[in-house]
């Protein structure tokens, strides 16, 4: 296709129409658009050359389409060019109707400010015609507020004659006209009902007044408490026209109905004395459950049953008493007396049958879902304060009694005895008091001398381990904390009295031995201890109350079987201190030939032993068991010191009867103190007394073997020891004796079995006790 076909295709523009400029370009891109769509189908459409002969016909085609374009056009852009020729034509119309209201309303603002003046003008006589009509209302009401002055004056007499529903009733008169006159004088307020305010809060204190006293009234005069809470609710549900506060005098009643009561049973004046807690408290007992009673019987009727006022009393019961409690605890500390009144009376007596729980008592009472009284805290302040005081108490007791023992001690005269013919001292009957006795109860002795002195120190002391008993059994009721404490402290304050004790006879035996305080009846005394000991062990079990641990009393326990110990070691330390000089010969010639000896050493222990018979048993037995082997372990270290080699059969002989003359001997000597043979340690002599008098050395082993069948504790020197005695045992016939203590069947097992070659020093001797191990140890 030529050019000139190209510009043949392209479409004219119509007449008046010119290609838009650069200021369309979007005009510009759509006809180029157009045009290359053109070209793109007449490309298409004359793309053969037959079809060339029919372009004349779609020449004409399109020359009619695009004319009919143009007459659409032109009719469109006609029809829009009417339109806004219409709208001008109407804005045309619009503009002068709004120049025409402008001039009306300016001549309207005009007249408006011409009236303004006008009414400027009336202004005094609209001024005059409403105090026209004030006058009016004031001329209709004048009769009645003349009246006013009197009628607040008859009110106010009224509350003073305690008639609150006529006082009442005027004050809503008065009110009523107050409001009647009110809104015609425009809120004016006239100088007649400046009374009111008083006179209401008058009669307000009068209802205050009664609900306070409401217990009082409701026994001696019902109509005046019905009255004051009547008028309380009547007011409630009062609903003014003029703007003024509410009264509030249901809650001004019930608050004063609980102010009353709390005033009335804890008040600040009310609050108990030291000392006075008790009775206080037994006031209180009394008092709230009949305060309640009368509520539920006589307050309750004359208050509308959504006043819940059993149950308004008990809760503001228990608050002011919570309150009052509290203000007790801060203060002083309470006595130990007052603080177990408190605690007993709070977690028992205030919740039991005899108070809030009493059955008289109507389900609206019950205190119990309320918060305790005291607070964990308070209650363990008030078990340490208890604890506290009862431990000073006790510790002062017992230093008296510690102190009134020791000074017992120096003294020249024996101890005393009791009806038994015990030795006894004042300690035991301060500590320990007879069942069925209080100090309180005592009297004292007419005489004088000891037995007064003794009394007087009873008097000043009183008897701790009844008190203590009486102590944990009574905290029981309060509570199972408070018992443990309390028993733990009297455990812990016996336990110390017990080592206070127990260094006080160290003193005592070592300035004895010292010299530095020679006390005349140095024996006696640590016999009268050795029976305290025993008194005390016998009674300790009285701290230990049923359903306690039964591992409780074990430090005591322990604390007193160490001091029985120690008593009998320093006894036995005197008797040691006879008897050492009396050993010191033995064995000797003079032994072999005279008695004499052993007859020294049976005086000294039958004149320091006679005095056990004033000792309690067992341990009376114990003490003559322990001297009976000490006697006898003295016996065997002398022997066993070497001192005497015998010369031949007729020195062996005469030893061997020796031993057995001294077993006998000490055996009828300690049978005649009341010791039973069973457990004596004499027999040991008549076992070496066998092993000397054997005549053939060859059979020692033999001898050997069965000493160590009866004694297990004998040793090769102890052997050796005694062969050097004998004085005829070659070396071969004492290693063949020595070898039998191995060779030899072990020694049964023999229960209760009590050691003594082990206790003796062989052959060096060297200064020992039988105690460390022994049952005395």
């Amino acid at each position: 296709m030529d050019s000139a076909t190209k510009d043949e295709m392209q479409p004219s523009l119509p007449p008046g129409s010119s290609c838009p400029g650069p200021g369309w370009p979007e005009q510009e891109r759509a006809e180029r658009l157009a045009r290359g769509a053109a070209l793109k189908w007449a490309s298409g459409v004359f793309y053969r050359p037959e079809q060339l002969a029919r372009l004349g016909q779609y020449r004409s085609r399109e020359v009619q389409r695009t004319c009919s374009l143009e007459a659409r056009i032109k009719s469109v852009v006609q029809s829009y060019l009417e339109g806004v020729k219409t709208g001008v034509w109407q804005l045309a119309q619009a503009s002068e109707a709004v120049q025409g209201a402008r001039e009306a309303l300016g001549q309207a603002h005009g007249l408006l400010q011409g009236t303004a003046e006008a009414m400027q003008t009336l202004r005094p006589l609209r001024e005059q015609v409403a105090q026209h009509k004030q006058l009016q209302v004031l001329s209709q009401l004048l009769p009645r507020l003349w009246a006013v002055p009197a009628t607040v004056a008859h009110a106010r007499s009224l509350i003073d004659a305690r008639q609150l529903l006529e006082a009442y009733v005027c004050l809503r008169e008065l009110e009523k006209l107050q409001e009647e006159t009110w809104a015609p004088l425009g809120g004016l307020e006239l100088p007649v009902f400046e009374g009111l305010g008083p006179l209401a809060e008058a009669l307000g204190q009068a209802v205050e007044a009664a609900a306070g006293a409401a217990g009082q009234l409701a026994r001696e005069d019902p109509a005046q408490l019905v009255a004051a809470v009547r008028v309380a609710e009547v007011d409630a549900g009062y609903t003014a026209s003029l703007e003024l506060a509410p009264r509030g005098w249901r809650q001004r009643c019930l608050q004063a109905l609980q102010e009353g009561l709390d005033r009335t049973h804890f008040g600040t004046p009310l609050l108990p004395e030291p000392g006075a807690l008790a009775g206080w408290l037994e006031a209180l007992r009394v008092a709230l459950p009949a305060e309640l009673s009368i509520a539920e019987a006589l307050v309750a009727p004359c208050c509308p049953p959504y006043y819940k006022v059993v149950q308004l009393w008990a809760h503001t019961l228990h608050s002011g008493l919570r309150r009052c409690l509290q203000q007790l605890l801060g203060g002083p500390e309470l006595g130990a007396a007052d603080a177990f009144t408190l605690l007993h009376w709070v977690l028992h007596v205030y919740l039991g049958p005899e108070m809030m729980g009493s059955l008289e008592l109507g389900p609206e009472a019950d205190v119990s879902q309320l918060e305790p009284l005291l607070t964990p805290e308070n209650i363990e302040q008030l078990e340490a304060t208890f604890v506290a005081q009862i431990q000073a108490n006790v510790t002062q007791w017992l230093q008296k009694a510690l102190d009134g023992e020791v000074a017992e001690w120096n003294r020249e005269q024996e101890p005393g005895t009791d009806s038994s013919g015990f030795y006894h001292s004042p300690m035991p009957a301060i500590v320990l008091q007879v069942r069925g006795k209080r100090p309180g109860r005592w009297e004292a002795p007419r005489g004088k001398g000891e037995e007064k002195r003794t009394w007087t120190l009873l008097m000043t002391t009183r008897c701790c381990l009844q008190i203590l008993e009486e102590n944990i059994r009574v905290s029981s009721l309060v509570s199972k904390s408070l018992q443990l404490r309390v028993q733990g402290m009297a455990l812990s304050e016996l336990g110390t009295f017990l080592r206070s004790f127990s260094d006080a006879l160290i003193r005592f035996s070592r300035d004895h031995a010292r010299g530095e305080t020679m006390a005349p009846r140095y024996v006696p005394y640590l016999l009268a201890t050795l029976n305290h000991q025993s008194a005390l062990s016998s009674s300790v079990s009285v701290l230990q109350p049923d359903g306690a641990a039964s591992g409780a009393l074990a430090p005591v326990e322990t604390a007193l079987d160490e001091l029985q110990r120690r008593i009998c070691r320093l006894v036995l330390e005197a008797l040691l201190a006879e008897l050492q000089p009396l050993f010191a010969a033995l064995p000797s010639r003079r032994w072999l030939s005279s008695p004499e000896l052993l007859d020294n050493v049976c005086e000294r222990t039958a004149h320091v032993c006679q005095d056990f018979r004033r000792v309690r048993n067992p341990a009376a037995q114990l003490l003559l068991a322990e001297a009976e082997r000490t006697v006898v372990l003295q016996y065997l270290r002398a022997l066993m010191q070497g001192r005497l080699v015998c010369r031949g059969a007729d020195e062996r002989t005469q030893a061997a009867e020796r031993l057995q003359h001294d077993a006998a001997q000490l055996r009828e000597l300690f049978l005649g103190l009341g010791l039973e043979e069973s457990v004596q340690c004499a027999p040991v002599l008549l076992a070496l007394r066998d092993l000397l008098n054997l005549r053939d050395p060859v059979l020692l082993g033999l001898e050997v073997a069965g000493l160590r069948q009866k004694f297990p504790d004998v040793s090769e020197d102890h052997v050796s020891a005694i062969l050097d005695l004998r004085g005829d045992v070659s070396r071969e016939q004492r290693l063949a004796a020595l070898s039998s203590l191995q060779a030899g069947p072990q020694p049964s097992p023999s229960v209760g079995r009590r050691a003594l070659f082990s206790l003796v020093p062989a052959p060096a001797p060297a200064l020992s006790s039988c105690l460390p191990s022994g049952p005395c140890s």
